[in-house]
């Protein structure tokens, strides 16, 4: 009878403001599987209830009516699905008749308890103030912004069917030290964390853990920006705004959700444009230890591909599986191996020294065999490919410029041209010789040509160089004003016999006059010579830079032995006396006298046959000087001791080219006065002089970006059209198959 009664009275349905929450914590179950048992729960220590402000005080604090770890449940009648946050009834009797009413839909009983709590899955979105940060991860709960009203009942509509799964059976422990009632999942094997509600973001649906993350990144990288001007997002990231249950959501597809991309835009960029990090293996295998179901340990199987990993998860509790890759595949190639592999030729590098650091990292790198297959499959037949369409365009310019009439006919204007040899291996001897042609009045390379010593001969490489430059300018129908080379004896007679104007480079004529001077100087008697080397110096260009004609340069050059004896009266009428004040020196033992031995050892060098005649054809209007920029801009791709094949040489000469012409005219850095910024140099063949040169910007690298979309879109997909412009090159056969 007792019995029958105790059971009668369990059995009664109680009102909600009646019940007690006996229900295990779901914290404190997360984790807890079929084969183990929950921990005994021990009760809650009685606190006193919190400190509310007094209604109607001006000023007082209004304290947060919201609990972040409930230990009540939502008094709302007919609520099944709680939200973690509950919020308290206010007080004041105004503000609570509302609550009141919408908890017992209507129908207020007499006697209400003091505590009533409602979850906020009865609240708009609007009514909380810290709903972002809440969905980012950075709060624990929800607050409820001042006036806020409850106002949905249930879950809204579109979200009635976003989560499926079945509440876990209560439980009750009465005081007893017995073994706890065994328990077991009804129609599903998820973690009781799993059976929450699952909010779908817009693109992903992701873990806490990564929002917060995510939120630490930003605020990063605004720390590093300097907090000026308005957010922008990290790249690869978005910011989460929750949406409510998706309609759509399903447990069974969290695993598949948790892989998606984090940002929409940053899955449309392609491989060569997306940002690369550094990740560590202990780090990436955290992220698959688990299974994103079960949240049980996984079988984990690695596999790598160059500098591509594989990881391969299976889970033998749930049979769920994923494959992640580290990059993307274009046509089964790792895109980063062929990316690092343009990377590394565009820019110049060694790829032995990326080797090395790659080594002394632990970075995976693929062999060197690799790179040379992508280096001549894909890069180099763009390289050829960017040049010619580059070249094409500055050969068009320059026949069509400036067209001026003539006699009823258009004239094209002439073009001033610059040309030199370099030798790419050490010695007299070498295997390649590349003969550039510079456009002077515009400061860019328009054509490079690779002579390899057995076509012609090592005397004649220099010379076939040349020719090949000019046939090529010829047939685009470019008219040549004159030519600026060195003092070769075979370039000479081959401009003679071509009818073209040369005039000779005056930095090659006061460097073989200096080398000469100074060895001469170190001989007995001619110790007062090395005096007159900087002013020696300074006359050669002065003479070149100011004088029209060929007698007129020789007149000025001729002068300067008078000046040495302190006669500035001279007898050639084309230069009658020197332009500078005469006036009384201080220091009159440097003036050389008529008959010593260093005024007749120094007039005999200065007026050597082939000196004469090499002064009187230097070049009044432009120096190779921005020639020998461009050398050390080769010897940034293509260094003397990098032994390469003729194709491998002409493509590192053709990047130099494109690296010069994109930064020749590069702007001078300014000071915060706006005055030009100059540094001091001191060169190596000066010794105890120093120079200020004004600092010029940072050179741009746009032809690496071009080239690398070129080689991942358009090579790479179709090579065939590419590698035909390769085989259009005259390609001599190399020495040793000869």
């Amino acid at each position: 009878m007792d019995t029958d009664l105790i059971m009668e009275c369990e059995a009664e349905e109680l009102e909600p403001w009646q019940q007690v929450d006996d229900r295990v914590e779901e914290d404190e179950m997360d984790g807890v599987t079929d084969s183990q048992t929950p921990p005994p729960r021990t009760p809650p220590p009685i606190t006193a209830p919190p400190i509310t402000a007094p209604t109607g005080t001006a000023g007082a604090p209004r304290l947060s009516n919201s609990v972040a770890k409930p230990h009540g449940k939502c008094f709302v009648v007919g609520c099944k699905e709680e939200h973690r946050t509950l919020h308290c009834v206010p007080a004041a009797e105004d503000r609570r008749a509302p609550w009141l009413k919408f908890i017992f839909e209507g129908n207020v009983p007499a006697k209400v308890g003091k505590k009533l709590l409602v979850c906020s899955n009865h609240f708009q979105t609007d009514c909380f103030s810290n709903l972002g940060q809440y969905n980012a991860g950075l709060a624990g709960k929800l607050i409820l912004k001042e006036g806020s009203l409850p106002t949905l009942r249930g879950l809204p509509a579109d979200q009635e069917h976003a989560s499926v799964s079945l509440p876990l059976p209560a439980t009750k422990d009465i005081g007893c030290q017995t073994d706890p009632p065994k328990r077991r999942n009804v129609g599903t094997q998820l973690s009781s964390r799993t059976l929450r509600p699952h909010y779908k973001s817009e693109g992903q649906q992701p873990h806490r853990d990564h929002l917060r993350d995510l939120a630490w990144r930003r605020r990063e990288e605004e720390e590093e920006g300097g907090g000026g001007g308005g957010e922008e997002p990290l790249q690869g990231s978005s910011m989460i705004t929750s949406q409510g249950p998706d309609p759509t959501s399903d447990p069974a597809d969290s695993a598949s959700a948790l892989t998606e991309s984090t940002v929409k835009s940053d899955a449309a960029l392609p491989p060569q444009a997306s940002r690369k990090y550094l990740v560590y293996e202990s780090c990436l295998m955290e992220l698959f230890e688990r299974c994103a179901r079960c949240q049980r340990a996984c079988a984990v199987t690695t596999t790598r591909l160059g500098t591509l990993v594989s990881v391969e998860q299976l889970c033998s509790h749930c049979e769920s599986s994923r494959r992640w890759r580290s990059q993307p595949l274009v046509d089964q190639t790792p895109a980063g191996d062929v990316q690092l592999s343009a990377a590394v030729y565009l820019s110049g590098a060694s790829f032995s020294t990326l080797h090395k650091v790659f080594k002394a990292m632990r970075l995976q790198m693929f062999p060197y065999d690799t790179f040379c297959r992508y280096a001549r499959m894909f890069v180099e037949p763009a390289v050829v490919h960017s040049w010619r369409k580059s070249q094409e365009v500055m050969l068009q310019q320059l026949s069509q410029q400036d067209k001026v009439p003539l006699g009823g006919d258009m004239r094209a204007h002439s073009v001033p041209l610059g040309g030199d040899m370099r030798a790419h291996s050490p010695g007299h001897c070498p295997k390649y010789v590349s003969y550039t042609t510079m456009e002077l009045s515009t400061n860019t390379v328009v054509d490079v040509q690779l002579v390899q010593s057995a076509e012609v001969g090592s005397p004649h490489m220099e010379k076939e160089g040349l020719k090949r430059s000019l046939a090529l300018l010829a047939a685009r129908g470019v008219t040549i004003d004159y030519i600026v080379t060195d003092r070769h004896t075979l370039i000479q007679e081959f401009l003679r016999e071509e009818n073209i104007p040369q005039f000779y480079d005056v930095w090659h004529m006061e460097k073989r006059l200096s080398k000469k001077i100074d060895k001469m100087t170190k001989k007995k008697g001619c110790e007062k010579v090395k005096r007159w080397i900087p002013a020696i110096r300074n006359h050669v260009y002065w003479t070149a830079a100011s004088s029209q004609t060929g007698p007129e340069r020789l007149a000025k050059w001729t002068s300067l032995l008078n000046h040495v004896r302190d006669v500035h009266t001279h007898q050639d009428p084309l230069f009658p006396q020197c332009l500078h004040t005469v006036g009384n020196t201080r220091d009159k033992r440097k003036w050389l006298s008529a008959g010593s031995r260093a005024f007749d050892r120094l007039e005999k060098e200065l007026t050597r046959k082939s000196v004469l005649k090499d002064i009187a054809q230097l070049s009044p209007h432009y120096q190779a000087s921005s020639w020998e920029a461009f050398q050390s801009t080769v010897l940034q791709f293509a260094p003397k001791d990098l032994v390469s094949p003729y194709l491998g040489t002409l493509c590192r000469l053709y990047l130099a080219a494109l690296h010069y012409n994109e930064n020749a005219d590069g702007g001078r850095a300014p000071t915060s006065s706006g005055d030009p910024l100059l540094k001091r140099r001191s060169p190596k063949s000066r010794t105890g002089e120093s120079r200020a040169r004004p600092l010029k910007t940072e050179a741009t690298f746009r032809y690496v970006d071009d080239l690398m979309d070129l080689i991942m879109e358009k090579v790479f997909v179709d090579p065939s059209s590419y590698r035909d412009e390769i085989l259009k090159l005259n390609i001599p056969p190399d020495r040793s198959s000869q």
